[in-house]
Formats: C-alpha cells, sequence, structure tokens
C-alpha cells in the first residue's frame, strides 16, 4: 500500500501499529469517544418504533400476499400458455423488464443459498414487491377490470400505502396518524379484492393482528383507558343497533341510558329485540356506599339512577311486548358494569368496565371482549376453562336470579 493507506490496527488488544510518515492511525476504541448504550427513553422510543411498524408490517404482508394472488390468478392464464416459465417477464413488458429481472436474480441468489423455505414462493411472482404488483394490475386493468368496479380507488389505496411500505421495509419509524392510515388502507383493499363476504363486517370488526394473535389475549377484543375513548372506536350505535338480545348490568348503565336515545330502544324492541336491564337500587345501602366512595352528597347518586330506570320504564310502557323488556334492581356491592350484546350466539359482544373506588364509572377502564375469542385463530376452550366473557355472563346471570322486577 502506498504511504496514503489508512493503517489499521495490529490486532494486539486495540494498540496501534507504529505508521509510517504520512499514514493516518486509526484511533483506539477509547479515543473515538462514541457512546453505544441506550438510555431509558431509547428503549422507549424503540420499542414504540417496533410496535407501530410490526403492526403497519401484519397489515402489509396480508396486503401483498393478497393482490400476489389476485395478479397470478389473472395475467397467469393469459401469458403462461405462450411464455411458459417466463410469464412474469412477458406481463411486465419492456417497461417493467428490469424490476422483473432483478426480482428473477434474487431468486436465484435465494435459491443458492437456501433461502427458499417453501416451495410454493419459488416463483418471479413471489419476489415481486407491492409497487411492481401494482403496475402489473394497471398495466393489465383490462383484465382485471371484469373483477373490479372501481380502477381509481385501488390505485389509490395502494399508492396510500406506499409511506408506510416504504418506511417498515426500511425500519424507518413512523407516526402514529401513518399507521392508522396504513391501516384503514389496507382494510380497504382487502374489502375491494376479495370478492367473497369482506373482512370487517359486522358489529365488532376483527383486524387482521387480532385474527394473528388474538389467542395471546383470550376474547379481549379492546381495551380503552376509558368510556370515552371506548365510544370513539366503538359507539353507541354500532354496539347497540340491530342486536337481537341485549343484557346489562350496572350502577345506572349510562352507556346505554344516556347515549341509546329511547326511541332507538323502542325500534330495537319492536324489532324483536329481548332486553333484560338490572340497575343497582337506588334505595339500598350499597347505593349509599358508592356515594360515600366518589364523595357525593347522599341520595345524589341514587336520584340520577331513578331518573334513568324512569326514563327505561317509559320505553318499556310503548311496547306491545313488555314481557321482552325487563327492569330489575339488585342490592349487592356492584363490582363492574356490563353489557352483553347477542350473548347467547356465537357473534356475541360485552362491554365490561370495574368500578374503582374514587372514579365514576365514565373514568374507568373499559374492556371489549369477543364471545368468539379464540374460534378466530382455530383454537378451542375446553369445558372447564372459561373465557372472559362467560365469566362476566355467569356473573350476570347469578346477579339476575337474586334481583326484583321493577313494576
Amino acid at each position: 500500500m502506498g504511504s496514503s493507506g489508512l493503517e489499521l490496527p495490529s490486532g494486539n488488544g486495540g494498540e496501534t501499529a507504529e505508521a509510517p510518515a504520512g499514514a493516518v492511525p486509526v484511533p483506539r476504541p477509547m479515543e473515538i469517544g462514541a457512546d453505544l448504550e441506550w438510555s431509558a427513553e431509547d428503549w422507549s422510543e424503540v420499542r414504540l418504533r417496533v410496535e407501530r411498524a410490526g403492526r403497519a408490517y401484519v397489515w402489509l404482508n396480508l396486503v401483498e400476499q393478497r393482490l400476489r394472488s389476485v395478479v397470478g390468478a389473472v395475467l397467469r392464464p393469459v401469458y403462461e400458455p405462450v411464455h411458459g416459465a417466463e410469464w412474469e417477464m412477458a406481463a411486465a413488458g419492456p417497461t417493467g423488464q428490469e424490476w422483473v429481472q432483478r426480482a428473477a436474480a434474487l431468486r436465484e441468489v435465494s435459491r443458492r443459498k437456501g433461502h427458499l423455505l417453501d416451495p410454493a414462493d419459488d416463483t418471479v411472482l413471489a419476489f415481486l414487491t407491492l409497487p411492481q404488483l401494482r403496475e402489473l394490475m394497471v398495466q393489465h386493468w383490462p383484465c382485471f377490470a371484469p373483477y373490479f368496479d372501481n380502477r381509481r380507488e385501488v390505485e389509490l389505496t395502494l399508492d396510500e400505502l406506499e409511506v408506510a411500505r416504504s418506511a417498515v421495509s426500511r425500519n424507518r419509524g413512523i407516526n402514529r396518524a401513518v399507521l392508522e392510515q396504513a391501516e384503514r388502507g389496507c382494510a380497504r383493499l382487502l374489502r375491494l379484492l376479495d370478492s367473497g363476504a369482506p373482512p370487517g363486517e359486522g358489529r365488532l370488526p376483527a383486524d387482521v393482528v387480532e385474527q394473528l394473535v388474538g389467542d395471546r389475549f383470550t376474547d379481549v377484543a379492546g381495551v380503552h383507558p376509558d368510556r370515552v375513548r371506548l365510544q370513539r372506536q366503538l359507539p353507541a350505535e354500532d354496539l347497540f343497533g340491530g342486536a337481537r338480545r341485549l343484557d346489562a348490568m350496572g350502577i345506572g348503565l349510562g352507556l346505554l341510558v344516556q347515549n341509546f336515545p329511547g326511541r332507538r330502544l323502542v325500534r330495537l324492541a319492536e324489532s324483536g329485540c329481548r332486553t333484560r336491564l338490572l340497575f343497582l337500587n337506588p334505595a339500598s345501602g350499597a347505593m349509599r356506599r358508592r356515594e360515600r366512595e366518589l364523595g357525593l352528597k347522599r341520595g345524589e347518586l341514587g336520584r340520577a339512577v331513578e331518573t334513568n330506570i324512569l326514563q327505561v320504564r317509559r320505553v318499556r310502557a310503548r311496547l306491545r311486548d313488555q314481557e321482552a323488556f325487563e327492569i330489575h334492581v339488585f342490592d349487592d356491592t356492584p363490582r363492574f358494569s356490563a353489557y352483553f350484546v347477542d350473548g347467547d350466539g356465537a357473534d356475541g359482544v360485552a362491554v365490561v368496565q370495574s368500578y374503582l373506588r374514587r372514579s365514576r364509572g365514565v373514568e374507568t377502564p373499559a374492556l371489549v371482549l369477543r364471545r368468539a375469542g379464540r374460534e378466530l385463530v382455530g383454537q378451542e376452550t375446553s369445558d372447564d376453562e372459561l373465557s372472559l366473557f362467560e365469566t362476566y355472563r355467569e356473573e350476570f346471570e347469578w346477579a339476575w336470579e337474586h334481583s326484583r322486577s321493577v313494576s
């Protein structure tokens, strides 16, 4: 090497060999001054990045696999009979040959190194990225038009996903707004690409992350810090509207009575919904103890509950079948509020909030439970293992049996 070359460490514990004149010696590690440690704030930031990127990756991975399947199903029968194994190259045309050749080269490297773990991935199509799949779809839209109504929506949705895809593929951070945009875009695109029942239908849509890792959290479909943020994600109309059966217990049942109008309750009951509402007795000792816990004047909370009971009694009075709309009160210490929608069916949903000592019901964390729970990922619950949904539902049934009817 010439005298301008870089002098490398000698290997003797970081000591630098004596440099000839004009050479630049490599500094010892302690001379660089780099701090390789991560502080607690650094770890917290990196975990947040990983959490967001991981969630976005699951969505994007599913979209890419779905789009790859659609492109293969539509274009392979057109090009493979003429071009054989190189049908992807022919479909890409002159403008796309470069990136198809790059994908083919990457497949060859993966073959040699043993990185192809699934024989189904031993195709050029499996090595095309989301933007390249989009390009194939746009170039051959006449082939796809019979299957999809709105080309513009498909294109715009794929363009929307590119910001998150680029960040995730390069391990860059994404903010919450981009993550939420990506999740909405992926769900929308999956609906557009699916000719069957679109994912996301129903009272409580199961998102892709819940479907994949739901078994880790039994039947918990969502956790919200308080009722306000619960209702942003799951409004009362979405929760209760269209219910076939509605069971609820709590102190005043504010989530239902204060957020679901009486006329909607009437229409719900007239459509065939059977309802059981269980309030804490306003005149009970348990009510007075709860008022003391919250620092309220004697009778203040009791009067509010009486008003709610009066409101649902008016609803019941307007119904032809009043026996299908039952109102009861209980005297025991209230431990939680719970709302079960279609709780006797396979698609039942429940919202549960515990009563904390100095927090009103609207301020306490809310659990959203899905009765299907582990069935989402193909797992079964043993007969002696109760899900959270069933545990709370058993508590409701016990309380209902030991309650009194309100005339």
